[in-house]
């Protein structure tokens, strides 16, 4: 399966700079594993503190506006899967903005992506990416045409006409501080917890921007602390500079066999945090909940 490759792309970079053992790693390359979407989100214990504004209403299209038509699109197209997406699609509108997406869309059949609202189709979102349901969180709408966050691509949308897809409520949010080394964790648009975690290294750093849970992995070795990852939809902002084995893998979040580089920027982009924290999440996140990468919030959520 195409997830296979996660990890024999994904944990051979990560292993060498974390723990130097090359003959671990050639170990750790044979373990093909299957990404799940794990279990419905948890009950969250607790009163959330540190509110995210929320996002606008949307206005109401007038009578006069009209939907522009979609081309046909060509049976040839790529299908977009776990391997890097194709080129051409539009730039994230608001890359760096925190405020709740709550709403995801999930294909109900392979559905034709777009450059802009009656522009050119470019690929297929297919309901699926190897087994795992597809769900992207939606960004912006237009009449008629909805923008969501392009799997396995790194600060693109694509554009979708109506039709072909059903939406589900997302209440959970991730935000990744670069500077302080911080994740936060949100519902319903109010803080629950941080934590310290890991980042990229120089050369590597973890992508800026939005991008989402694409869904989970069981650990390929002991050195994930015997906790699930997840996968996010992002990738590295330069594939050449991440080690061989790691051309083409996704940014991932996950725990580690030990806490002691928690703070420290050591990583090739991936995100980690302690092995309590990343159940927490794993019990209460479901497939396409959004993890924004900012380098500082203007104020420290509370739960800091």
């Amino acid at each position: 399966m195409l997830f296979d490759r996660l990890f024999s792309r994904w944990t051979f970079g990560w292993l060498l700079a974390a723990v130097g053992v090359p003959v671990l790693l050639a170990a750790a390359l044979l373990v093909g594993r299957a990404l799940t979407a794990g279990p419905a989100p948890a009950p969250v214990a607790g009163t959330p503190t540190a509110a995210v504004p929320p996002a606008p209403d949307e206005p109401s299209p007038s009578p006069e506006e009209s939907v522009p038509a979609a081309a046909p699109a060509p049976d040839d197209l790529p299908v977009v899967t776990y391997d890097p997406a194709p080129g051409g699609f539009p730039a994230d509108p608001g890359p760096a903005d925190t405020r709740p997406l709550t709403e995801g869309l999930t294909p109900t059949r392979t559905v034709a992506a777009y450059d802009a609202p009656g522009g050119r189709p470019l690929a297929f979102l297919a309901p699926t990416i190897s087994g795992v349901e597809l769900t992207v969180p939606i960004v912006e709408r237009r009449v008629g045409w909805t923008a969501v966050l392009l799997p396995s691509a790194t600060r693109r949308v694509a554009w979708l006409p109506a039709g072909g897809w059903s939406t589900v409520a997302l209440r959970d949010q991730i935000v990744v501080e670069r500077r302080p080394n911080r994740l936060t964790w949100y519902r319903d648009g109010r803080a629950v917890r941080s934590w310290e975690v890991s980042l990229g290294m120089s050369g590597q750093l973890t992508p800026l921007g939005r991008t989402f849970v694409l869904g989970r992995t069981p650990p390929p070795q002991d050195v994930y602390g015997g906790v699930d990852i997840f996968a996010l939809g992002a990738i590295p902002d330069d594939p050449d500079a991440v080690p061989t084995g790691l051309r083409g893998a996704h940014i991932g979040l996950h725990s580690w066999y030990t806490d002691a580089t928690l703070g420290k920027n050591v990583t090739n982009g991936c995100i980690r945090l302690t092995r309590s924290g990343q159940r927490q999440l794993l019990a209460a996140l479901r497939p396409g909940t959004a993890v924004v990468v900012v380098d500082q919030l203007p104020a420290p959520p509370a739960t800091a």
